[in-house]
């Protein structure tokens, strides 16, 4: 297969060597892969991407977002083969879904602020996808999502449907209810009953970070930072101190960690 190189690619270019890389003569590799192979590489890629986002590196972050569209040329190439839909159809489709569901842009629908934006935006949502109610809704959010940005996502679908928000101080009282049934659960060992607990005082506490207008899964992003710094001072205290971390007491280990010794 003829391949013309240039100094400047476009997106047509990059379908065309991935066409080229899935051919007969192509890459072994390229050539036997699926979607379900290349899976991981997607949500990596993204992540990634993200990752760039957080450290406002635009060359980073225009070499990543490069690495998600390989990722997503690649499957349209793959569905391609089949004779399902190519780049272009994804790419209409995606163009008609933000035309519906701007109809304050490319209509006559009046919405002013964000919030009518959202409020619309699921209306239209749920008619295109035929889903009766904001319960049925909620089932479409993608179970794939890490479980804090899917519980967020179900808070805000919630409140939009009618749903009042709790005020902060009644979320807090909930989730110390909730933590005095699982001391209970933990002395009598019931490890179900601890495992439902926890993950509703995890929801709870989407729920509370939704209402003080924090992101829950920035929030323990952040808290995994700071700890890894602790975790490194501790690791320091422990040297100054002679202290064998491996080998010490939990005691002598929990004091270091406190910086008690």
């Amino acid at each position: 297969m003829e391949f013309e190189y240039k100094d400047k690619y476009d997106v047509d270019d990059l379908v065309r060597i991935v066409r080229i890389l899935r051919s007969p003569n192509g890459c072994p590799w390229d050539k036997v892969q699926t979607h379900q192979t290349i899976r991981q590489d997607f949500i990596e890629e993204v992540y990634e991407a993200v990752e760039a986002i957080d450290e406002n590196d635009t060359e980073h972050l225009k070499e990543e977002l490069g690495d998600v569209l390989l990722q997503v040329v690649f499957h349209c190439v793959l569905e391609e083969e089949k004779g399902n839909f190519d780049l272009a159809d994804a790419a209409n489709d995606v163009c008609q879904k933000m035309i519906l569901r701007h109809p304050h842009v490319f209509g006559n629908i009046k919405a002013d602020t964000p919030e009518e934006v959202l409020a619309n935006w699921d209306r239209i949502k749920m008619e295109s996808k035929d889903q009766k109610s904001s319960g049925e809704s909620m089932e479409s959010i993608s179970k794939t999502l890490p479980s804090l940005m899917r519980a967020e996502k179900l808070n805000k679908k919630a409140e939009r449907a009618g749903l009042p928000s709790e005020a902060p101080n009644r979320i807090i009282d909930d989730i110390s209810k909730q933590l005095e049934e699982l001391k209970g659960d933990i002395s009598e060992n019931k490890t179900e009953c601890c495992e439902e607990r926890i993950g509703d005082i995890l929801f709870l506490m989407t729920g509370l970070s939704r209402v003080v207008n924090v992101e829950s899964e920035n929030s323990l992003y952040n808290a995994c930072g700071r700890f890894i710094e602790h975790f490194k001072e501790f690791e320091e205290n422990a040297k100054r101190s002679g202290v064998n971390i491996q080998n010490a007491s939990p005691e002598t280990v929990r004091a270091v960690w406190e910086g008690k010794k």
